[in-house]
């Protein structure tokens, strides 16, 4: 069949089967794909976790001990480790989802020729997009379960709403996940990636992840805010030490905006670039 028979197909059929949107079925097949592959290469889970789970070690046992007490979120002093680690957890969130959402699909996109081979079947360009990018999501979420536990082991949980920081990492991964995707429909070659490393870079070091805000120039204020990962650690720290307050939502608003924007852009770009 055409691609232009086959879209007629895709428009006419059911939007749900037995009461599943068939977005959601398409993407859970794409996402099953995902898993399976997963499965012959652990050892790539495994160095993500590795990384931040070192930086957190250091911190505790080397610079934590030099810099003592902070200014928590809520203004009482806590752990330099205490303070680090949620942000670093957020970053490892943040890292899974980017990483799979960019280097992984630019291969699929435009050496593997996947896509293609895909939407020669019933699946649209909204199906693949929310498929890798829940699969993404899921790989941020396996980071960050696996960073919690190392913090649970290490006494650096202070309270008891940091079970909402799992959730807190699901909404991380899908709006990196989200953009990621959005941003390597744009890419042409391989060298186009070294922008994600110098991206992720910044905003590793200055969304106060090491410092609290106000030590910054008022200007490096307003522009660490603006920062995706400032708005998840903010989410994160003020969930494990228990600093929860009505401008939480404000940060879930501005992932939740991002997860939307960027699945948006992601699926119109697949069709443009897929789809006569």
């Amino acid at each position: 069949m055409s691609h232009s028979g086959t879209r007629l197909l895709r428009g006419s059929g059911k939007s749900s089967v037995g009461g599943v949107p068939t977005h959601a079925l398409g993407a859970s097949r794409i996402v099953e794909r995902n898993l399976r592959l997963a499965r012959n290469s652990w050892v790539v889970f495994l160095s993500g976790v590795v990384e931040p789970v070192i930086y957190l070690f250091a911190i505790d046992v080397g610079l934590g001990r030099l810099v003592g007490d902070v200014v928590g979120p809520d203004g009482t002093p806590v752990s330099y480790a205490a303070f680090a680690a949620p942000a670093l957890l957020a970053a490892s969130a943040m890292n899974g989802a980017v990483y799979e959402s960019t280097f992984n699909i630019f291969f699929k996109l435009r050496y593997g020729k996947l896509y293609d081979a895909m939407l020669a079947t019933p699946l649209t360009p909204s199906d693949v997009a929310l498929g890798e990018i829940g699969w993404s999501q899921l790989r941020g979420l396996a980071y960050a379960c696996a960073f919690m536990v190392v913090m649970g082991v290490m006494g650096l949980i202070a309270s008891p709403w940091a079970v909402l920081a799992i959730p807190a990492a699901i909404l991380m991964g899908f709006a990196f996940g989200a953009v990621g995707m959005a941003v390597v429909t744009f890419m042409r070659s391989w060298v186009d990636l070294d922008m994600v490393n110098l991206a992720l870079l910044p905003l590793f070091l200055f969304s106060a992840t090491f410092y609290p805000l106000d030590v910054y120039p008022r200007a490096l204020q307003l522009l660490t805010q603006l920062s995706p990962l400032y708005h998840g650690v903010a989410l994160i720290r003020g969930l494990t030490l228990g600093a929860v307050g009505w401008g939480l939502l404000g940060h879930v608003a501005f992932l939740a905006v991002m997860a939307v924007l960027g699945g948006v852009v992601a699926a119109r770009r697949l069709a443009r670039r897929l789809l006569p």
